[in-house]
């Protein structure tokens, strides 16, 4: 196996009174996919900046083969002091050269002509790209790249990705993003670091395994002592089985609501009981908006029930806000009209949080000083509340300074969930949480007794949170799907198939055209054959994705997890290649039409 690129060992670093790192040990290879897990406050950022050589360390090594360059994608770059996103691109020693930048800022859409300090998340989140992939790293790191992109964005990213020969590590939540991307975890987990060479798909079924073999070491300790940290990880396992549960309530909520839905998609989703105004939470009829000579929502129909959870996806300026702002009553249609119950109550968490002052403490912000909140109705004491959220419940004196992003994130979300609603308003609720938070907030949408409207990128929380998507493509159209994210994105691919299966037909009723009418003998032949080359290569790389999940295969057999690793990235550049070719040629095939 090729040496490591990077190395760290036996580090051990100091935060405050207390030990971030202890005997902490990573390898990085020259082709190396590893997913960085951990709590929000874990140490991820830290440890990006050991990598980086930021750190002084306290026991230990860095090590460096020479001549490699490592590029870090912070979450939030400071581009304060910068007239326009360019400026601050190619600012710096080490900015890659404009032009560079430019082409990859052309691929993402994005217009580094934009005043850095009035750009939105998306933008700046896009610019930070085109700079760190300009820069042609060895290695890159990666901090919640997918955050403030939209599906479109996060697509790119996945396939640049794909065929990226350097090494990276990745902190993300999202899920999906992980799966397709990673081969191997790294899991910082109270003060060191643990790895398993798999993609991001066998994460929890380790986890489970490493927590069962730490219980029953625990058992062998003293009371005390696991009293402290057995709530650490005893709700993990848990949670994720609850929610297994809860998914298939959520199938099964979905066949109802897809029974409801008309085969055209515009059925208003009532009830075909008499009592369906005092279930319904919000009316939607024929509604329209424009805004100059775009129509951005266009004769929309929708009725949602109480208890409907509601995802609603789309290009970032499709218009998802303006739907979401419509169905609350924030904003007025120009035709049409939207009715809400009289009785809705809703809280909004939205992507613009509010800074917490970071002179409070954590109980001032729960509690309003006090020892107890009222949660809903119930009073619960603070320490306990803590818990439910995954805080240590003696976080509660803390100050709200000294928490990360992510734990703030969580705090808000502890503090709006406690408050009575029968509507939850999220918009892109997933930024900056960790992977157990992520399970936590499901847990708590899955028992939310009012309605939700959820906007959000993150695919695999849509898949595992909503009943019905609302899907936007700029056009004003809006499809209407029971399912989540992949049962939307299928229903588009149907539609495709569909609309170049009728074009034949159309076209026997067209004027008789100049244009070739059929394809090559090379493109024909691609265009046949390619579907089922790209099917055999999926089933490939699930057999070496299987394999590679065995924990033991590294330690047993190293020759044949480098053949396998080896193998299935192959497998991926052979696949993505046959799917770029097949679109080359449907294109060619529609336009024949």
């Amino acid at each position: 196996m090729a040496p490591p690129i990077l190395s760290l060992e036996d580090v051990r670093l100091h935060h405050g009174d207390g030990i971030l790192f202890q005997d902490l040990t990573l390898h990085v290879g020259p082709r190396d996919r590893l997913a960085l897990i951990g709590r929000n406050g874990a140490g991820k950022t830290t440890l990006f900046r050991t990598i980086m050589g930021d750190v002084e360390l306290d026991a230990g090594s860095r090590t460096v083969m020479p001549g490699i360059n490592i590029v870090w994608l912070e979450q939030d770059p400071d581009m304060s002091g910068h007239e326009t996103l360019l400026d601050w691109a190619v600012g710096g020693e080490k900015a890659p050269p404009q032009h560079a930048i430019e082409a990859i800022a052309d691929q993402m859409g994005i217009d580094l002509d934009r005043e850095a300090k009035t750009a939105s998340g998306g933008e700046r989140r896009r610019a930070a790209l085109s700079r760190a992939l300009a820069s042609e790293p060895d290695l890159l790191l990666l901090d919640e790249p997918t955050n403030h992109l939209d599906l479109g964005a996060i697509e790119w990213l996945e396939d640049w990705l794909g065929r990226y020969s350097g090494a990276f590590i990745v902190i993300s939540h999202d899920r999906a993003f992980l799966k397709r991307l990673t081969t191997s975890c790294i899991w910082l987990d109270r003060r060191t670091l643990r790895r398993a060479e798999i993609g991001y798909g066998g994460f929890d079924k380790w986890t489970e395994e490493v927590l069962e073999e730490d219980r029953r070491r625990l058992e062998k300790l003293d009371e005390k002592l696991r009293q402290e940290t057995e709530w650490l990880h005893k709700g993990v396992t848990a949670r994720r089985k609850r929610n297994q549960g809860r998914l298939r309530a959520l199938f099964e909520l979905r066949a109802q609501r897809a029974a409801m839905i008309g085969m055209q998609g515009t059925s208003a989703l009532g009830l075909a009981k008499d009592d369906v105004k005092t279930k319904t939470a919000i009316d939607a009829d024929r509604v329209t908006k424009s805004y100059g000579d775009r129509t951005i929502i266009k004769d929309f129909t929708l009725r949602i029930q109480r208890g409907d959870r509601i995802g609603i996806v789309g290009a970032n300026g499709a218009g998802k806000t303006t739907l979401l702002r419509m169905l609350t009553g924030e904003l007025e249609p120009d035709e049409g009209k939207v009715t809400l119950a009289k009785t809705l109550s809703g809280i909004v968490v939205d992507q613009q949080r509010k800074l917490l002052d970071p002179k409070k403490k954590v109980r001032d912000i729960l509690a309003e000083g006090g020892d107890w909140i009222e949660v809903r109705g119930n009073k619960k004491h603070i320490k306990g509340y803590l818990k439910e959220f995954l805080f240590d419940p003696g976080l509660s004196e803390a100050l709200i300074g000294t928490l990360s992003g992510g734990e703030r994130h969580r705090l808000l979300l502890a503090r709006e969930f406690a408050r009575e609603s029968n509507l939850l308003v999220l918009d892109e609720p997933t930024n900056d949480l960790d992977m157990e938070t992520l399970d936590l907030l499901q847990e708590v949408i899955a028992d939310y007794q009012g309605t939700v409207l959820l906007v959000s990128h993150d695919r695999d929380f849509l898949d595992r949170t909503v009943t019905v998507t609302l899907g936007l493509d700029g056009s004003g159209e809006v499809d209407i799907v029971a399912g989540g994210y992949e049962d939307w994105s299928r229903k588009r691919k149907d539609r495709r198939t569909a609309s170049k299966k009728a074009k034949p037909e159309a076209a026997k009723q067209e004027a008789p055209s100049t244009k070739p009418t059929k394809l090559s003998y090379k493109d024909q032949r691609d265009f046949d054959r390619l579907p089922g080359e790209i099917e055999r290569l999926e089933k490939e790389m699930s057999e070496a994705e299987t394999a590679l999940a065995d924990p033991d295969l590294f330690t047993n057999d190293p020759d044949r997890f480098a053949a396998l690793t080896q193998a299935l990235e192959d497998k991926r550049a052979e696949k993505e290649a046959a799917e770029e070719r097949w679109l080359e040629v449907a294109e060619k095939a529609e336009g024949l039409g």
